[in-house]
């Protein structure tokens, strides 16, 4: 942890960085630095990683520094995605971006299948404890893609009996429903950044996330009955539960209005409005650097009895967590942990799960 760059030398759009090290790293993290007016790749043992910003001179307090999710030797890789930009700007926190910029993010059938494949891995990569999502440019999500939902309608009555057309819009609408509860179903807390507007699908999405924050110009809006239909990949469902207001709830379905950022704070449906996206971002971004160095045993126990004891009595979640407990409470990161509370000592590095 104490080696130190020991070369700089920039080639063309490329920095080379020469690392003093005790032994081969155990894999490689690209990050990318930008500034003003060019783009440099950074290649580097990630223990290291976190400390070069300060030991490059010429790029120092002018350039960002963001890590690239890379596939460590031996371990849990992340597969590359044509509408998502995964990256790794904190230790064991991943962001996952909405990447559709030059259209509004707008949710084609591949970002549906590549939400669902994303969150499926990051929920089996030990590399990952703390999830932020976000969207790049200037919105976070327009909702469903009208073209290519125009598009899958086209395979859908290729069919020209009704039952079979019936099982295939069924199946298309299971697989987006699969893809909203990744979220959910993902071990590693999700916490949605959402900047201006949340239409539609997103609104969906962010329901399944377990944090919720936005900036001060973010607005909701639950819009499929404007176009005709109910919403079916979560809303309704998880909506009633997170805002606890059954009229509220039924108004938003209803009327399709938007509802703006005080209003959602005010009813649950964020628990934290900043003032723009890169504070929104920065302060996700600690959230999930605050849950990444607790316990990943202790964080992913207590988000799978949170989802358990959301549908279930009291009293069946008591008799769950002392199932779950009567092992876990064995484990080395309560003794750990408690050793550390015990002693006032400083929390321990919690090994990966």
């Amino acid at each position: 942890p104490d080696a130190k760059p020991d070369t700089c030398s920039k080639s063309g759009r490329m920095v080379t960085l020469g690392i003093s090290h005790s032994q081969p790293p155990c894999r490689l993290a690209t990050c990318i630095v930008q500034d003003q007016k060019q783009e440099y790749v950074i290649i580097a043992q990630p223990s290291l990683w976190w400390h070069l910003e300060g030991e490059i001179p010429e790029l120092e307090n002018t350039c960002r520094l963001r890590m690239f999710a890379s596939s460590p030797e031996g371990g849990s890789s992340i597969g590359s995605f044509q509408t998502l930009a995964v990256t790794v700007p904190k230790p064991f926190v991943y962001q996952v971006e909405l990447n559709r910029p030059q259209k509004l993010n707008a949710m084609s059938n591949t970002m549906w299948l590549e939400i669902g494949q994303c969150f499926s891995e990051l929920g089996d990569n030990a590399e990952c404890r703390a999830i932020v999502l976000s969207g790049s440019g200037k919105i976070f999500c327009a909702g469903i893609d009208f073209i290519n939902l125009m598009e899958l309608s086209k395979t859908v009555v290729e069919h020209e009996d009704i039952a079979r057309r019936s099982n295939a819009l069924r199946k298309q609408i299971k697989r987006y429903q699969d893809s909203i509860t990744s979220l959910e179903k993902c071990p590693k807390p999700v916490i949605a950044a959402v900047h201006s507007a949340c239409i539609g699908g997103a609104l969906n999405l962010i329901t399944a996330a377990d944090i919720r924050f936005c900036s001060s110009d973010a607005w909701f809006q639950l819009k499929e009955v404007e176009i005709g239909m109910a919403a079916d990949v979560g809303a309704l469902q998880r909506l009633p539960k997170i805002i606890g207001s059954d009229s509220l709830v039924r108004e938003l379905s209803y009327t399709a209005r938007k509802m703006l950022a005080p209003e959602a704070k005010e009813c649950g449906l964020v628990s934290r409005v900043y003032d723009n996206k890169d504070s929104l971002l920065e302060g996700a971004l600690n959230v999930a650097t605050d849950i990444a160095t607790k316990s990943p045993v202790a964080v992913q126990l207590t988000k799978r009895n949170l989802v358990y004891s959301r549908d279930h009595t009291v009293e069946d979640g008591l008799e769950y967590i002392a199932n779950w407990n009567m092992t876990m409470l064995q484990s080395e990161d309560f003794a750990n942990a408690s050793m550390a509370q015990a002693t006032k000592s400083p929390p321990p590095n919690f090994s990966k799960l």
